[in-house]
């Protein structure tokens, strides 16, 4: 009886596709929505498994999934996270699913309050891993980034440096220019930057250790040291006075009771005729924390701003908004690349961790593409200064200088040896 009614309950969250779960002890159930969409499998270890995906389905089917108390057909994790994805406002709808989705935004409020303390470790339970895990899946520039694909077949390599180009194309890089990297992650952008611009002094910060330690070691193997700096240091004690700065993938761990001082911060260290271009992941629709089952696993503390909510934080500290760009679709494969990647090499990071980590690695890039493919993930990069006129008039500049970057970039590889062919 309990287990019809967790069948019954599991049966309204899904509006579209099916869900077969076999349960031990009993014949396998088959649930489906009103309409077509995604058909996944899986079979559950125990009814104690199954309640939890019925009441906290955010956070239970990962988990059960890591622990090895839900496996999924052949056919793969793809397909449950489709399903998950598709469905997941009809959860939110549903009695449990406004209960504690209720809880979860009160918590949300402490959760998100990010003193310089919490912010090294929040940083350091990501960053800090191996690099060897790393390795695994990102481009030889190291770009833990949403990449940009001019070609749906274009290579993870190629479309990592079409976004650096781009990045390097919206600062209007120039010739003497001192530029500053917030969040400069291994030190690939920055070299990147020096890469693109003649004479360019660049300065990176970061608030990981082992992140600092490899910028610096590439940066001196690539022969760019004399361009390129590293520290270990938080944005709010950064000085100096810049042409040009510059943040990718940082923003999502600042914190809505931060970007205030964020933006302030931005505005005192830019010179009255300087740019920056922030790349950040945003959401089409009301601002919030990300995922639980993110959070308590992948990234503590995320949180994902809306258009609006940027729109309003920039102009409060009078900065101008000249450019404004949503990358629809480009992070579902840019996580599709890094998912084949590192599952090449699943044997390798099960010796290095366990088979727990890699399922919970696994169920990070593919919950995270699915986000994108299917939610309202998305990313955006804005173009700000203090003068309206301090970038051209025109988009037309962007196109062109970019053009001209990539070749400089295929050019030069981070290593400091010649680039593979761009496809």
């Amino acid at each position: 009886m309990f287990d019809l009614i967790a069948f019954t309950i599991i049966r309204t969250f899904i509006g579209k596709g099916s869900l077969r779960i076999s349960l031990a002890g009993r014949p396998p159930v088959t649930l489906t929505g009103a309409g077509p969409g995604p058909q996944a499998s899986i079979h559950v270890q125990d009814r104690r498994t199954l309640w939890r995906l019925v009441m906290v389905p955010d956070l239970a089917f990962g988990e059960a999934y890591m622990d090895g108390r839900l496996t999924v057909s052949v056919d793969g994790l793809e397909p449950l996270v489709d399903l998950l994805m598709t469905n997941s406002e009809s959860w939110a709808r549903h009695w449990a699913g406004r209960t504690t989705l209720s809880i979860v935004n009160l918590l949300a409020l402490l959760r998100h309050w990010n003193p310089r303390k919490k912010s090294r470790r929040n940083v350091a339970h990501h960053y800090d891993l191996s690099n060897a895990l790393f390795d695994t899946f990102l481009d030889p520039w190291r770009q833990y980034s949403c990449a940009y694909f001019h070609d749906p077949d274009e290579s993870l390599h190629s479309a990592q440096v079409n976004k650096l180009a781009r990045l390097a194309a919206k600062l209007d890089l120039q010739a003497g220019d001192n530029i500053l990297d917030i969040g400069c992650g291994w030190g690939g952008l920055g070299m990147a930057m020096a890469a693109c611009g003649q004479n360019t002094k660049v300065t990176g910060i970061t608030l990981s250790r082992h992140q600092l330690e490899y910028a610096r070691t590439s940066a001196a193997t690539g022969g760019f040291d004399d361009r390129v700096s590293y520290h270990m240091r938080d944005y709010c004690d950064q000085t100096g006075m810049f042409q040009k700065i510059v943040s990718v993938g940082m923003l999502e761990h600042v914190g809505p009771d931060n970007f205030s001082s964020y933006f302030n911060k931005v505005k005192s260290l830019l010179t009255d005729d300087g740019l920056a271009v922030i790349h950040t992941i945003g959401v089409h629709h009301r601002a919030g924390p990300v995922n639980r089952w993110i959070t308590k696993y992948i990234f503590p503390g995320g949180y994902l701003p809306s258009v609006a909510q940027m729109i309003r934080n920039t102009e409060e500290r009078g900065l101008k908004l000249l450019d404004l760009e949503i990358m629809r679709g480009h992070y579902a494969e840019t996580l599709r690349h890094w998912r084949l990647r590192f599952l090449a090499h699943r044997a390798d990071m099960t010796k290095l961790y366990d088979a727990r980590f890699v399922r919970m690695w696994e169920f990070y890039l593919v919950g995270c593409e699915y986000f994108f493919r299917r939610q309202h993930g998305m990313v955006m990069q804005l173009q700000l200064a203090k003068d309206q006129m301090a970038a051209p008039m025109s988009r037309h500049h962007i196109w062109k200088r970019e053009q001209k970057f990539k070749d400089r970039l295929w050019t030069r590889h981070p290593s400091g040896q010649q680039n593979p062919s761009p496809k």
